[in-house]
């Protein structure tokens, strides 16, 4: 038996190397035919047309920046065109890349790129909500549907993920990133990417993924965004590095440059940033792209007119220009001078030619164009039922006093507010091809979920009273137009409502606008007229379930101390109105998770769990003076990063170790049981953190390292164990060396970051 056994796994060894082997074969065959095939084609391009391939204009539907690309079709015809975007559409399409094959001389197709962020026309929530779903399976799905509707719309390139650490909520674009913490938004990452690229970006389905925005642009200071970082070495490594390298180790095939400087220079022109460490320390291949206008805004930033810093561009390793055309029309004059080289032009050329040629578009540049697919794939009942699902898991319950929710089925209800019979907002920001009139408002979900229930609505409150905010939201779109029932009226009419039922279901929060690329805020409490309807509402003594749309943490401490329950549904796309009420009315047991602190007020910000301690740590004693703390308000976040609650409760065991002592070599086994100690059946993210409690640099006070989502029947109990490995224990050092300490840890495992359970052990040399 024995001898068999040894045999097999000879066999199976050699099956595997040889696999392998031949895998490495392929790979190696393929990347030998695509050199030669655009080794061939490069020997035929003029200086014009290898500086063209990196000139990506503006055409279509959207504007993003204060720019719309001209005479791009006569540029197109002349091979200075590498790629357009902001098209879309078989048809739209088909126009342009017509313009590439059948006029331009080399006939080189384009690339087509749009901002598909969470979904192209079945609109995902928000990315700050995906996130909160804690299941990468989901976020996997969504990125995947997104691609085969967008690459069924004729585009094969998007500008996501965002994958940016965010600890700032006055940054409007939080919304859309996956929140504060680099373990979590490294595996978010690479679900994207995979979604997006699938195995191989010459399947019809697949796009390119666009990492953005390397690097830090979700520490812009004062959370105003385009602003300056300024960071250290050893919190860029450890913190907001690890996203970022986990797409392009996931293979990401494109990075988009951030608008602002690091440490003095700005992304766009920043080699360090560029080519040290993306493609020597960490191997990308890939082409990278500048944000809108990114090099002509370094004039702005002050370091040259536009053919000096186009050239500083592309050494620093830029190899597309969006929307600037500074390469387009200095490069030329800066290579007579000497400025750049022939040879880094050639690289950038090559880089986006190997793209295409990956995505199969010089095999059919038209593969990505077909109507059939179009009608079948966009919008399909499939991908909103997927959506609907993805929706209802990324829901969080803050609140939920004398289990007022799930609402009871023959309860009489108030539905207040102006976000709950609105569709206009449900899509949220950065939605851009999604239809709003295809998306479900919430008074239509519950009617369709709650037949039985008595419902009445009320308006309430305008979404936004404050002049200045709705000037600038309606001059990008929000859509917003006054009642023309005065402030009281609509309160008296919200108020009465309230007193006939039995239970006050308040929707309230931003507009969609408010959130995303340059809506930084100061104020993140509910507008004042908002609150002024809350209150008064809460003031009647009925029950006040408040639903929270939004694209951002809110300071919510009024909110938290006064009403019954909360339930956060960010903006959750396309059947956000279906998933809500699925979750109002108990057909789902809510098990979101934040992924971003919500603080009790701005004065915190930045507020974030895995913070380090200081010399004087502030341990609870009101008195204790001489301690890192506040005289006015706790230390403490309203709701810690990975908190949520569900109709149920869950209970968890201490702590328990197979060893105390752990080798560089060895795994630790850390378990505890849960138990779902409540009424109804759910699912609960176990979390695991750990402490490194002595280090050669200060380390923080606890570090995600795993989590685990389980589902549990009414009253049943599970073992749930993580292993720990040396490679959870490592971390950037002084000198940026990526290793493990031995040293003293503590291990905690809970519901969320603050509410664990500990235990300690060892790491020997």
């Amino acid at each position: 038996m024995k001898k068999a056994t040894s045999l097999f796994l000879v066999a199976a060894l050699f099956s595997s190397s040889a696999v392998f082997a031949q895998k490495k074969k392929n790979t190696a065959t393929a990347d030998q035919k695509m050199n030669s095939y655009i080794n061939n084609l490069m020997s035929k391009m003029t200086l014009d047309e290898k500086i063209g391939q990196l000139n990506l204009p503006s055409v279509g539907f959207d504007v993003t920046g204060p720019i719309l690309s001209q005479g791009v079709d006569e540029k197109i015809e002349k091979g200075l065109v590498g790629g357009v975007f902001n098209t879309y559409t078989p048809a739209a399409v088909k126009k342009l890349q017509d313009l590439a094959l059948q006029k331009s001389r080399l006939k080189i197709p384009l690339l087509f790129g749009y901002d598909v962020v969470h979904g192209h026309k079945t609109i995902f929530p928000i990315p700050l909500g995906l996130s909160a779903t804690w299941d990468m399976s989901l976020i996997e799905k969504s990125a995947r549907i997104a691609a085969r509707e967008a690459s069924a719309d004729g585009l094969n390139w998007t500008f996501s993920p965002m994958v940016d650490i965010a600890r700032d909520p006055r940054w409007g674009r939080m919304s859309e990133g996956s929140g504060e913490d680099p373990y979590l938004g490294s595996l978010i990452a690479k679900a994207m990417v995979k979604g997006y690229q699938t195995n191989d970006l010459s399947n019809r389905d697949a796009i390119l993924a666009c990492v953005k925005h390397f690097a830090l642009y979700g520490a812009a200071e004062a959370g105003r965004d385009y602003n300056s970082t300024d960071m250290s070495l050893n919190k860029m490594y450890n913190d907001y590095f690890p996203p970022y390298k986990a797409a392009v180790d996931a293979g990401a095939a494109s990075v988009m440059a951030s608008f602002n400087d690091i440490n003095g220079t700005p992304a766009t022109a920043n080699k360090w940033l560029m080519t040290d460490v993306l493609r020597k320390q960490w191997g990308f291949n890939g082409f990278v792209v500048t944000d809108y206008t990114g090099i002509p805004e370094l004039i702005a930033h002050g370091l040259g007119d536009l053919k000096t810093v186009s050239a500083l561009a592309l050494n620093a390793g830029v190899d597309m220009d969006m929307v600037g055309e500074g390469f387009l029309g200095t490069l030329k004059e800066s290579l007579k001078e000497k400025k750049i080289s022939m040879a880094t032009i050639d690289q950038a050329c090559r880089r986006i030619l190997e793209a295409k040629y990956k995505l199969g578009l010089f095999e059919n540049p038209y593969r990505y164009i077909s109507e059939e697919r179009a009608q079948k794939e966009i919008l399909s009942d499939n991908n909103r039922l997927d959506a609907k699902a993805i929706t209802r898991a990324s829901l969080v319950l803050l609140k939920n006093n004398n289990h007022v929710l799930p609402l009871k089925g023959n309860a009489k209800i108030a539905l207040i507010g102006p976000l709950a019979d609105n569709k206009r907002d449900m899509i949220g920001n950065w939605s851009a091809a999604g239809d709003w009139k295809k998306a479900v408002g919430i008074l239509e979900g519950l009617r369709r979920y709650a037949p039985q229930m008595d419902i009445t609505y009320a308006k309430g409150a305008n979404l936004v009273d404050d002049p200045s905010i709705l000037k600038q939201i309606n001059n990008n779109g929000a859509d917003i137009v006054a009642d023309e029932k005065s402030p009281e009226r609509l309160i008296e009419e919200a108020v009465s409502a309230a007193k006939k039922s039995d239970v006050a279901v308040v929707v309230l929060g931003e507009s969609a606008i408010m959130g995303g690329e340059a809506t930084s805020r100061t104020n993140l409490d509910l507008l004042p007229n908002q609150k002024a309807l809350l209150k008064a509402i809460t003031a009647t003594g009925k029950p006040v379930v408040l639903l929270l749309m939004n694209s951002r943490p809110l300071t919510l401490e009024w909110e938290d101390t006064n009403v019954t329950a909360i339930l956060e549904t960010w903006f959750g796309g396309t059947e956000a109105g279906n998933a809500i009420a699925e979750v109002l009315v108990g057909n789902y047991n809510p098990a979101g998770k934040l992924t971003a602190t919500f603080p009790r007020s701005v004065g915190q910000i930045p507020l974030y769990y895995n913070h380090k301690s200081t010399g004087r740590p502030y341990v609870g004693d009101p008195l204790d003076k001489f301690k890192s703390r506040y005289i006015d308000s706790p230390n403490d976040p309203l709701y810690p990063f990975g908190y949520g609650l569900s109709y149920t409760t869950f209970s968890y065991s201490p702590v328990s170790l197979n060893a105390k002592v752990m080798s560089p070599a060895g795994k630790l086994q850390a378990s505890v049981q849960v138990t779902n100690s409540g009424d109804y059946d759910g699912e609960e993210v176990v979390q695991m953190y750990i402490q490194d409690i002595y280090g050669s640099i200060t380390r923080p006070v606890k570090e995600l390292k795993g989590f685990q989502k389980i589902f549990l029947k009414k009253g049943e109990s599970k073992t749930v164990t993580f292993s720990i490995g040396i490679n959870d224990l490592k971390f950037y050092n002084a000198e940026l060396k990526y290793a493990a300490e031995p040293g003293d840890f503590k291990v905690f495992i809970g519901t969320n970051s603050r509410d664990v359970a500990e235990a300690s052990f060892t790491l020997v040399k």
